[in-house]
């Protein structure tokens, strides 16, 4: 009877303790800076050569975590920006991935290439081209806006090496505002005569991103400028890019993948920011009509794009691929 008893003690003992770990640890996990605190870790830069019509050229890209991991993930960026922007994800997935986030031709610390090479049959040979160096048989892939709609063409293709995709705020349709809308903001040889300028006007143009403190806007400028000779700041990517938007704007139109995207036959996550204009809610809509493979979560108080540079963006893609281990 004592012998129960005692073991009746122990047992209670035991709960509480397990209560009280699993709680401390949930609380853990909520505070903000959780996942970049306990897997921070540095990137290699490493870069390899491409090839357009016009010769060779050379992407640049960062690599978090272990090159010998063969759980490969691929994370690219939006339109004008760059690879950095992953940064805070790519430390924070490095723990179980080896992470690599390319800067595209023209962006970042890539080379600047004729205006005429800049387009999707590029950006996807060089993709293809960095998947083949890193000599994984899969990997998962992670794409903002421009790097969503490659990973959709990518994951369409037969025998496509990516094995799940996250959309982050991109769909199918590319509306003609939105293109007429970075004819308007973008590619206009900006330049700031100090470095607390160049900030402002990144946080003024990527407020949609969401709440960051101020020192992760620091970060985020210091990777979207390049510093010139005089000691001013330019953006850190070529005007050339947009020209063809500027050439002649009243004539863009949408542009639609539907059958693309509806021949997509892996596992998707589409990030929606709720006050996003780029992708709206009747497009999300059609997204889970036409594709089953699809899942969706709402980022309330966000348009284009979440930033992936908070705790909450980086808990929902790790759940998510986690579940599909």
């Amino acid at each position: 009877m004592q012998g129960e008893n005692l073991r009746g003690i122990i047992l209670g003992v035991a709960q509480v303790l397990k209560h009280r770990v699993f709680s401390e640890f949930a609380r853990l996990v909520s505070e903000p800076g959780f996942f970049l605190s306990t897997t921070a870790m540095y990137s290699t830069s490493k870069h390899f050569l491409g090839q357009g019509p016009h010769g060779f050229h050379k992407i640049f890209y960062r690599e978090w975590g272990s090159a010998g991991n063969g759980e490969v993930l691929m994370c690219v960026h939006g339109f004008t920006r760059n690879g950095s922007d992953f940064n805070y994800l790519a430390s924070a997935m490095s723990d179980v991935y080896r992470v690599v986030c390319p800067d595209m031709a023209g962006r970042g610390q890539s080379d600047w290439l004729p205006k005429a090479e800049y387009g999707y049959p590029l950006y996807l040979a060089d993709a293809a081209a960095l998947m083949a160096r890193l000599n994984a048989k899969s990997l998962d892939w992670i794409g903002t806006s421009m790097g969503g709609f490659m990973g959709m063409m990518l994951a369409a293709q037969p025998n496509t090496p990516i094995r799940r995709l996250v959309l982050n705020d991109v769909g199918p349709v590319v509306f003609g505002s939105t293109m007429r809308e970075i004819a308007s903001v973008c590619g206009n040889n900006e330049r700031f005569p100090s470095f607390d300028e160049a900030v402002a006007y990144i946080k003024s143009v990527y407020h949609m991103w969401g709440q960051l403190p101020h020192a992760q806007w620091i970060d985020v400028a210091k990777n979207s400028v390049r510093e010139l000779g005089d000691g001013s700041y330019a953006l850190a990517y070529d005007p050339a890019l947009i020209a063809p938007l500027k050439d002649n704007p009243a004539a863009i139109q949408d542009v639609a993948i539907w059958p693309i995207y509806e021949s997509i036959q892996i596992p998707m996550l589409l990030l929606h920011g709720t006050e996003s204009t780029v992708l709206t809610a009747e497009v999300v809509e059609e997204m889970k009509r036409r594709n089953r493979h699809l899942e969706v979560v709402e980022v309330p108080g966000v348009g284009h794009a979440p930033s992936l540079m908070v705790d909450e963006h980086v808990r929902i893609i790790r759940d998510w691929l986690w579940l599909l281990k």
